[in-house]
Order: structure tokens, then sequence, then C-alpha cells
């Protein structure tokens, strides 16, 4: 097979289980061994070290075991000294590599985040980060020669790293709160999805003194009985919803499978969620780094915008993919433009203060750390985001582009509305815009804006669009109906019907 195909960014994915039609295993054990083999060169050449420890760890996916199995396995084939961490969350991983007593050379993560139950994959670690697109191109095609590291064999042996990892989460809280169980009397439930999110409640909430009474879906299981381990999932923050209501909770917690992304539900059962969550995080870190800039993805509102601002900080919106905003708000920062956060509206949330690492269990700490704050001078966690504008309506169409050469045909697609936009009475293109083409639209033609990109990966167009007036959406929708209609490769049926 062509290795190529498994790449998914900055990560490996693909099918590992069988049990959906038409989805044939392709993290084989033969690939999946190659892919050992490539990372372990690939490090190898990297480091120019002959003496290499690295570690593994893996989500609840029911395909993990086998998987991890074989990658420990050939990597001491290949002459590095393994560890196997068995369940463990991404951001963990990472740490692992920086978190003193460890200091792992490379890790590797087994998940596919939010994907079915049948798909898995990798992801890679240094101490320099996330490895990047480009390191995975290499990892594969060294994964498709039969070029050997020539070392020595290595050996694999159990190790434990979670205990630690959430250690240094309670230990932070308890250091900016000068409390030893500062949230004693706080009743907090967490919604893991069945994923590798569960040590949450027992690892560091309950040592800090909470209640987590009514929490919900705890235990590993790659079946995900409940629901998909996802914040952008509808059902499943009805989950986590309907866990603070009965309860009563001070606050609720969801995590997606491998915890690098998070949503939570405040006391008076309102989502924390996409712009809301990152509002609240740019205003706690306004306040601790008054005009830092606040890099997020380009679907964010024109409220959040206003909010930041209000706030003394700068929104820089930028593009969509976890690793685009990153890998943004580090550029910045290197040109001397202090960036704290770069953030995606999925619950991707990096900090400057936390090597850029996209980690929903630190996104949470930092809630928790203002929870208890506030409770002590009395404020809520609500009224930080008390004068957050939000819209009235937001929708999302993803248009799928029939051609198997889908960017061109996509790229065209942008290149001409964006044209068509500057012809059109009440619209503006948006200013300082890094992907696809963003128009704002007056009070006469909706009341909103929409931006149409191409997809990072796949043969799509999404379109967003948002509207601060009842009733906008669909007027936005009807103006740009007419455009799109135009052209006969893309599956626009969705936004037609939403206008009739």
């Amino acid at each position: 097979m062509d290795y190529k195909k498994l790449q998914n960014g900055s990560d490996i994915r693909g099918v590992a289980l069988e049990g959906i039609e038409g989805q044939n295993v392709n993290l084989t054990e033969t690939v999946t061994r190659d892919i050992a083999r490539g990372f372990a060169l690939w490090l190898r050449k990297k480091t120019g070290k002959t003496q290499l420890r690295v570690a593994v760890g893996r989500d609840s996916r029911l395909s993990g075991p086998a998987l991890c199995g074989w990658l420990c396995e050939e990597m001491a084939k290949c002459g590095l000294c393994v560890t196997d961490f068995g369940m463990a969350s991404t951001p963990a991983m990472f740490m692992a590599t920086v978190t003193e007593g460890y200091n792992f050379d490379g890790t590797v993560m087994i998940t596919a985040s939010h994907l079915p139950f049948n798909r898995n994959g990798f992801k890679f670690f240094t101490p320099a980060g996330g490895l990047e697109s480009a390191n995975i191109k290499e990892i594969l095609a060294y994964a498709e020669g039969n070029e050997e590291t020539g070392l020595p064999a290595g050996q694999v042996v159990s190790g434990e790293f979670m205990d630690t990892y959430a250690a240094i989460l309670a230990d932070k809280i308890r250091a900016a709160t000068g409390e030893e169980k500062p949230l004693s009397g706080f009743r907090i439930v967490v919604d893991a999805g069945n994923g590798a999110g569960g040590f949450y409640a027992s690892k560091v909430l309950e040592p800090l003194g909470s209640d987590t009474t009514g929490s919900r879906y705890l235990d590993p299981d790659g079946s995900f009985p409940g629901h998909i381990p996802n914040p952008e999932d509808k059902e499943a923050m009805e989950s986590i919803m309907e866990a603070v209501r009965e309860t009563k909770a001070d606050l609720g917690i969801i995590f997606d499978t491998d915890v690098d992304r998070a949503g939570a539900v405040l006391s008076d059962g309102s989502e924390l969620n996409r712009n809301r969550i990152i509002a609240m995080l740019s205003a706690i870190l306004l306040r601790e780094h008054p005009g830092t800039t606040i890099v997020t993805d380009s679907i964010t509102s024109t409220g959040l915008g206003e909010f930041i601002a209000e706030k003394g900080g700068v929104h820089h919106r930028f593009k969509r993919g976890y690793r685009n905003v990153i890998n943004e708000s580090i550029r910045l920062n290197n040109l001397g433009q202090d960036s704290q956060l770069a953030i995606e509206t999925s619950g991707h949330g990096a900090f400057k203060e936390n090597y850029f690492l996209d980690d929903g269990a630190y996104i949470v700490t930092k809630l928790l750390i203002e929870l208890a704050r506030g409770k002590k001078e009395g404020y809520t966690l609500e009224s930080l985001i008390e004068s957050l504008a939000e819209p009235a309506e937001s929708v999302e169409f993803r248009m799928n582009i029939l051609l198997e050469d889908f960017k061109p045909y996509g790229q065209r697609v942008i290149d001409e509305l964006t044209a068509y936009a500057a012809t059109q009475p009440g619209w503006s293109l948006a200013p300082s815009n890094f992907e696809g083409v963003r128009v704002n639209l007056d009070e006469n033609h909706g009341n909103g804006w929409f931006l149409l990109r191409l997809s990072l990966h796949d043969p799509l167009l999404p379109l967003n669009i948002e509207s601060n007036s009842v009733g906008g959406a669909k007027i936005i929708a009807k103006e740009l109906a007419g455009f799109i209609a135009n052209y006969d490769k893309l599956d626009a049926g969705k936004l037609l019907d939403f206008v009739k």
C-alpha cells in the first residue's frame, strides 16, 4: 500500500479493526511494525544518538493493545529502549519528554481522537513538541524503505506516568491558590466518554477536595457505549449538561478520547464551548498578561473579537487546524509580539506557559484555578464572559467537491466568490483574512458574516454563516445560494434546501 495515504496532517491515522462496511484494515501488523521502524530511524538520525529511550501510550480504543505491542516490540528490535505506559493521554506523552526523571528522547501516542471505534493512529513527540507534517512524511518514507538503524536490540519494559502527570496538574492548582485542598466544597462532574480522561476525577479533582459524585463514563471502554467522546458532539454535550443539572454541580467537564481537547458546562447549565471557552480563557490570560494576542482559528465570531479587544487584548484570527494556530502563535512570539494562547473552536488550546501543548486537562486546570479564586474573591466563572456578545444564529454547511483532484476546483470557487463579494452592495471583505474568503454583511443583508474555505484534507468546501439577527442566517444563505448554484461539481444540496 501507499503509506503516504495514512498521513493526516501531523498524525498518522487508519483503520485498525473490521466492523464498518467498506473500511478495510490498513493499520495491519506489518504496517505498524514498518512505522515503528520508520520512527526509530527518524529519531536516530534526528538526534544523532545511539542510546535512545522512547515511551508508548494509548487511549481506550479496542485496537490499542495490539498496536502498542507491535510498536514496542519493533522499536526494541531497532535498538531503542522502550517503556510501555499503557493507558495514557496525548498531552501526558509529550510531558514525559520534558519531566525530570523521565526525559524520554521520543514518545508515541496511539489514538485517533474522536473518530469511530474501528479507527486508530499515531502521534509522535520529542522534547521540542509534536512532530510536524514534514516529519511524518519522513517517517513514512523510512517505513516504506528497508533501511535499519544499525543498533543492537533494546528491550521493552512496563512503566507508569499518569500519576506523575496528574500530580503536576494538581500541584499547579495548589500553588496558584495557596491551599492544599482548594476544591473542598465544590461538586465537579467529569464526562470522559469512556476515553482516557477518567483519571482527572480520581487523580486531580478528588485529591484537591472536590466531590465528583455524578461523573459519567470514567472507565475506559473502546466501544464507547455512552456517546462519542467529543466536546463538539451534540449528544456528548447533552450528557455532561444533564449531569450538571442532576447533581447541581459547580462545574461540568468533558474530554475527548485522548484528552487533548476539553469543553465544560457552567453551574447555570450553559455550555462553555467554542467561542465561549475561548472568551473565558482570554479573560483570564488578559488579566495575567495585559495586551497579549489570542490566536484562534478562522471561524470564531465577531463578538469574540470585540470581547478580546474590550479586555485589552488583540484577536488574531488565523487558519483552521490546531497545528496552524499553535505555529502562528509561536511565530508571533518569535517576532516579539506576545501571544499567550493559541486555540481552535474545536477545544484544542495551547498555552505559551505550557510548552504550547494542546492539552484539554490543562485548559480545565486553568478553569479550576479561576473557580477557586472566584469563590474567595466573590465572583463566578459566568461573570467573566457576561459581556460576550453571542450570535443569534450560527450554521455550517459542508459541501462536497465531486472531483478527485478537488483542490484547484475548490480554490477557483473561493477566488471567484472573493471577486464577486467586492461587487455586492452591503458586503465587505473581512480585513486580515488568512483562510478562504470571509465576508461581513450589513443589517440589510443578514447582519452577520460568512466564511467559505477549503478543507485541510478532505474534498470539501465548508461554509460557515453567523448572524446577529434571528432569521439572518437564511438571508445570508439566500444571497449566497445563487452564486453557489453555478458550480455543478459542488454538492450544495443542504444549503439550497435551507433557503427554500
